[in-house]
């Protein structure tokens, strides 16, 4: 994921600055609420800012803890329920596929749209297999093309 992370968060930046209702966090070995770190009008300034913000980048993955504590935290009383919830992940996970698949299905019901978007789509990695039931959208994230087509797909999400 490292090298789709800075196209992922000047999306989540491009997306907060085009609205209030964006809540951006981060998960690697533990989740991080960047929301505050991103809004700055610099793009540059908010990314480092970001950046320090989140000291695990390269600890490897723990999707299903990192949801599972984003659900019990921000997904009852937050935006998450009934919003459009927008993962940017490969579904490589290090941690239990039973947790990830339980929290994922959670998340599904806890929100009104659940999209993936995965830079490494076709990989087979077993973390996508479990979310893939869930998921009401896979996107590619590993392109702008991929990031046009999500940009292009959220106000018809909001409607439906």
């Amino acid at each position: 994921m490292a090298d789709y992370s800075r196209a992922q968060l000047q999306f989540a930046y491009s997306a907060g600055r085009a609205t209030t209702h964006v809540e951006v966090f981060c998960f690697v070995t533990r989740l991080s609420r960047i929301t505050d770190e991103l809004r700055t009008r610099d793009v540059d300034e908010a990314l480092d800012r970001a950046a320090k913000a989140v000291f695990d980048w390269d600890g490897g993955t723990r999707i299903g803890a990192s949801l599972a504590e984003f659900v019990r935290t921000w997904g009852r009383r937050g935006r998450c329920r009934g919003g459009i919830v927008v993962v940017c992940s490969d579904g490589l996970d290090r941690g239990d596929p039973d947790v990830l698949a339980r929290v994922v299905e959670r998340l599904a019901r806890l929100c009104h749209r659940l999209v993936w978007t995965n830079p490494h789509p076709g990989t087979g990695a077993l973390g996508m297999s479990v979310v893939r039931p869930h998921a009401d959208v896979l996107v590619s994230g590993q392109d702008l093309r991929g990031l046009e087509e999500l940009a292009a797909l959220l106000p018809a999400l909001e409607r439906s």
